[in-house]
């Protein structure tokens, strides 16, 4: 795969980010795509491994290493340093529903497992992955391929985020009538309201969807199965259902205060923004869009002193988007230990590599305000307001690492006499998910474990009610773009099975 030398005689390149005090300035996509030719050049350098550990997607110490949708790494690699563009996107396609997706939000779990970074600088797959699929764009390779002969079985997906657009489109090419309901004014989710417009372009979805619909798969908006349209009428109108309705429950944070306002989760505070960026777009003639907040329209951060609740993703593009809206500070607590600046002995490759991670979000902030806007060890003890019920302040409190004497487990523990206070004008909780929202699970009848997750048996995607399956957030826990795509790409060859009494669905 690629020239066996590639690895020794090429550098890595990547696509390259607009400077911090630039992009903040707007809310689009803020990298420059390499050219073709310094693409090609990439896919040389992946070296013909032989245990190519980067579409692995196997789990090591609890952390998946390499791509969980066991994308063909090495073949595309090799097929675009050739200059097989078309071939390198049906291979890429194979495996990945959404390319245009992962490519822009997901973390690159197989650079992490990639050989060459094991003594040097692992292969720019993310952003030939990206070459690849807006090359296929640009040249038609993309576009609708509408099924030909219908099976006469259908199918319901509730919930149109990155589990169930596979769900659907896998099914739809097997020749089934998908018909996919979300409760949200437009399709996409997570994917829509959850991923901030930077990281990934409304339009994109748009330009995806509206090739899902000319191949026939039909999607319903602002309809909330279990409130909107009961679930005992889905179950009798169509032959199949799908639950793909995510962990959109958020993990409170309950101390004094906690009812001040200016205290919001961080999913409101996004989808917010998001909203507001594309009540009104304007469509330029090269096909992007003029977007502009409008006053009033969204949780404003403009002049405020921003705490961010919460180290992940999440409260990464929290930092971000209080960024583009002009904070005057940020704070973002983080209730663990930093983590190492380079691999411990004890996480070793082809491992995912547990090291302090700067992400867009706070090397803005860094730029900006001249220090990371992360502060470890530390949580909130109390909210204060002003007289209008306004948050004011925040009562913080450092931690440090204990085992628990009943347990056994570590946890982080309050250190007495560690509290300071700081001001605070807006408070974004992004602590994470606890589960599936339960009118839907109990509208349904579908049981659910001690997480919330809906319980199906391990490996597997039927519910305990006849018909009736799930995959993505909603059956796994909170989790990343590429496990829901495979999640949605599994659940569906187990639905083809239970309609047709066998299936010959490629998902692996």
């Amino acid at each position: 795969m690629g020239k066996a030398t590639g690895f020794m005689e090429y550098q890595r390149q990547d696509k390259q980010a607009e400077e911090p005090k630039s992009r903040i300035r707007h809310f689009y996509e803020f990298h420059t795509p390499l050219s073709k030719e310094e693409q090609e050049i990439q896919g040389a350098r992946c070296m013909s491994c032989g245990v190519p550990f980067c579409q692995s997607g196997q789990m090591l110490m609890g952390m998946a290493s390499g791509c969980p949708l066991h994308n063909l790494v090495p073949e595309w690699n090799d097929l675009i340093y050739h200059g097989n563009w078309e071939e390198a996107y049906y291979r890429l396609k194979k495996t990945n529903n959404f390319p245009e997706f992962t490519s822009r939000v997901c973390p690159a779990l197989c650079e992490a497992a990639c050989t060459c970074g094991l003594n040097g600088d692992a292969v720019s797959t993310k952003a030939n992955e990206y070459g690849i699929i807006e090359n296929a764009y640009e040249k038609g390779y993309a576009a609708a391929k509408p099924v030909k002969v219908r099976t006469g079985k259908s199918v319901a997906i509730v919930g149109s985020g990155p589990s169930g657009l596979a769900a659907a489109d896998m099914l739809n090419r097997r020749g089934h009538s998908v018909t996919v309901f979300e409760r949200e004014d437009k399709i996409g989710g997570l994917l829509r309201y959850g991923i901030p417009n930077m990281k990934l372009e409304k339009q994109i979805i748009d330009r995806k969807i509206a090739i899902m619909e000319e191949e026939g798969i039909h999607f319903v908006t602002n309809c909330n199965i279990g409130k909107d349209k009961k679930a005992a009428t889905l179950l009798k109108e169509f032959d199949r259902v799908i639950l793909c309705c995510g962990a959109s429950n958020p993990r409170d944070i309950k101390v004094p205060g906690r009812d001040a306002k200016g205290i919001y989760f961080a999913v409101d505070f996004l989808k917010s923004t998001t909203k507001a960026l594309w009540s009104d777009p304007v469509k330029k003639k090269d096909g992007s869009y003029e977007l502009k907040l409008k006053e009033g329209s969204y949780i404003n951060a403009k002049g405020k002193n921003v705490m961010v609740i919460g180290g992940g993703d999440t409260g990464n593009d929290c930092v971000g988007t209080s960024m583009r809206h002009g904070a005057k500070s940020i704070l973002q607590l983080e209730m663990m230990p930093k983590a190492p600046d380079e691999r411990a002995e004890n996480n070793p490759w082809p491992e995912w590599p547990k090291i302090c991670k700067t992400d867009y979000g706070q090397e803005e902030a860094a730029d900006v305000f001249g220090h990371d806007p992360r502060v470890y060890q530390t949580t909130v003890k109390e909210f204060k307001k002003d007289k209008g019920g306004n948050v004011k302040k925040a009562v913080l409190v450092k931690l440090e690492p204990k085992k628990d004497e009943k347990t056994g487990r570590m946890m982080m523990a309050e250190i007495a006499g560690s509290e300071y206070t700081v001001d605070v004008d807006l408070v974004l909780i992004a602590a994470g998910f606890l589960g599936s929202q339960d009118y839907v699970t109990k509208a349904f009848g579908v049981e659910v474990n001690q997480r919330t997750n809906v319980k199906t048996l391990d490996g597997e995607y039927q519910t305990n009610v006849k018909n009736v399956f799930t995959a993505g957030d909603m059956h796994r826990g909170q989790s990343l773009v590429v496990w829901a795509i495979r999640e949605g790409r599994e659940a569906a060859r187990e639905v083809d099975g239970s309609l047709m009494g066998y299936t010959n669905m490629y998902v692996q």
